[in-house]
């Protein structure tokens, strides 16, 4: 199959990621087992913070002249490390040889000097309160230890960092830190089982699915079994998986399109594909613009196949990822069969369609049964860009239908008209929705015969989808409608209600 000539060419180009936001502070995290620390002070945070250095396994001296009875009741109530409190004020000399410094101290001189002490006895430091004088600040702490999630917002909310631990804390079952214990205590064998990065990947992904759908329990040599089988069993070499992006919000994705990008050597995107989906996927991935824009400048579908089976021929594991679904008007056929005919191991994970995304973000039915007995899918366009000559007008015209159009802007007029001309009631509600389920997302209504006059008054733009059918007759009051808005009515865009009609009013037919 050929592009039409109608379209300008361009060629897949590697795009990079924007990389991090500013960070306010680095999260690192330090390893402290068998290492010395001093914590000098008993001011009020001071119990907490040697509980958890004692916590992270390490050797804690506290000098406070005057300890709390909080203070002193903590050495009797660690689980790990060593904790020994002097009863007395510290001394440049105690902070030799310690790894870690903690002012708690209530004297802005003398917390200065201590931070100068240590950081000349080569002591990383934090000063309790005084974040001024800080090489390092404690953060919140969600402990599933070994896995550790640290939680910072550089002093700005600390109660809002509180309420992020408390959700995190929720969503992280306890019995993960037996997962990631067995994790750490079977990695040497996998690593050297599996010489092969994409084995140990797929190793570590079926572990983390187990862990996630058994939280609770502990993971044992069965499950090490298992896991080697599976991951000596898997397909090896590349391969390529279609995936369907969905209409444009990152939270409609599928698990298994999360599972595909997490998995991914090399990611094919197009246009249409919102930025922040590719956020999900790993960091080490590239990825490459194929875009396929329409009646604007694309790759041609050749290029695109040669470059997928080749990527895979070089053993990558390929993600092409489409917006939408890939099976509905996505050019999914063309590529699966380049791949069979290469040889090329192909799978297929669909996603929301445009016409779901946007019914859903309406709040409409494609389906009511009072009104749509049949719902179909066409395309507004053929390979020249004009009306299709093919179409069927009278299923288009079928009353008890409801029809999306995809790719419908350019011949909107024309196939209204034509609908219209083969019996399609003038009065049949209309809708076109430009950028659907995405936060600049609008929606126009009206009717068969008046909707293109709307449109070109409006002057919306971006990806749009036609819904026609009396399914959206019972369409009243405010909508609701994830864009600004910009126009007279509840819906948005000059809007006007299609069952508003003098002839319904009376009863008789549109």
């Amino acid at each position: 199959m050929t592009d039409t000539p109608l379209r300008a060419a361009r060629a897949p180009r590697e795009t990079k990621a924007a990389g991090l936001e500013p960070l306010a502070v680095l999260p690192v995290f330090v390893p402290l087992r068998g290492k010395r620390v001093v914590l000098a002070g008993s001011s009020g945070g001071a119990p907490w913070k040697v509980k958890v250095l004692a916590a992270a396994g390490a050797h804690v001296d506290v000098y406070a002249p005057e300890p709390s009875e909080e203070l002193r009741a903590v050495p009797g109530e660690i689980v790990d490390g060593q904790v020994v409190l002097h009863e007395r004020a510290w001394s440049p000399d105690d902070l030799w040889g310690a790894a870690f410094c903690i002012g708690a101290l209530e004297d802005e001189a003398e917390c200065v000097a201590f931070v100068a002490a240590a950081r000349g006895a080569g002591a990383i430091v934090n000063a309790v309160d005084r974040p001024h004088l800080c090489d390092v600040k404690f953060g919140a702490i969600v402990n599933r230890s070994p896995l550790v999630v640290g939680i910072s917002t550089e002093g700005a909310a600390p109660v809002f960092g509180q309420t992020v631990r408390a959700r995190i804390e929720a969503m992280l079952p306890r019995g993960f830190s037996r997962w990631v214990a067995a994790a750490r205590d079977w990695r040497d064998g996998v690593t050297a089982r599996f010489h092969g990065f994409a084995d140990r990947r797929f190793f570590w992904e079926r572990f983390t699915d187990r862990a996630f759908a058994e939280p609770d329990r502990a993971p044992s040599e069965t499950d090490l079994a298992e896991l080697l089988g599976e991951t000596e069993a898997a397909p090896k070499g590349g391969a390529v998986t279609l995936v369907g992006a969905g209409p444009g919000d990152a939270e409609l994705l599928t698990l298994k399109a999360l599972r595909a990008l997490r998995n991914a050597d090399v990611i094919l995107y197009d246009d249409l594909v919102a930025p922040e989906i590719l956020d999900y996927a790993r960091r080490e991935a590239r990825t490459m613009l194929v875009g396929k824009t329409g009646h604007g400048p694309s790759c041609r579908q050749d290029d695109i196949n040669a470059l997928m089976v080749q990527l895979a021929r070089s053993g990558k594991q390929v993600v092409r990822l489409k917006s939408g679904d890939p099976l509905v008007f996505g050019r999914a056929g063309e590529e699966i069969e380049a791949c069979r005919a290469a040889g090329i191991p192909v799978s297929v994970v669909p996603g929301v369609s445009a016409a779901q995304g946007a019914a859903a973000s309406l709040g409409l039915s494609l389906t009511h049964r009072d009104a749509a007995r049949r719902l179909q899918f066409v395309t507004g366009h053929d390979r020249r860009g004009a009306l299709p000559d093919d179409l069927n007008w009278g299923a288009l015209a079928d009353p008890s239908v409801t029809t999306v159009v995809y790719m419908p802007k350019r011949t909107l007029r024309a196939l209204l008209a034509r609908a219209v001309e083969e019996g399609l009631a003038p009065s049949t509600p209309a809708l076109l929705v430009f950028n659907a389920t995405r936060p600049n997302q609008q929606a126009l209504r009206g009717t068969a015969a008046d909707l293109a006059d709307r449109i070109e008054a409006a002057g919306t733009d971006g990806p749009a989808l036609l819904m026609v059918g009396e399914a959206f007759a019972e369409m009243r009051g405010a909508l609701p409608v994830q864009a600004e808005q910009n126009g007279s009515g509840p819906f948005g865009l000059n809007d006007i209600d299609p069952t508003d009609n003098p002839s319904r009013r009376a009863g008789k037919p549109g």
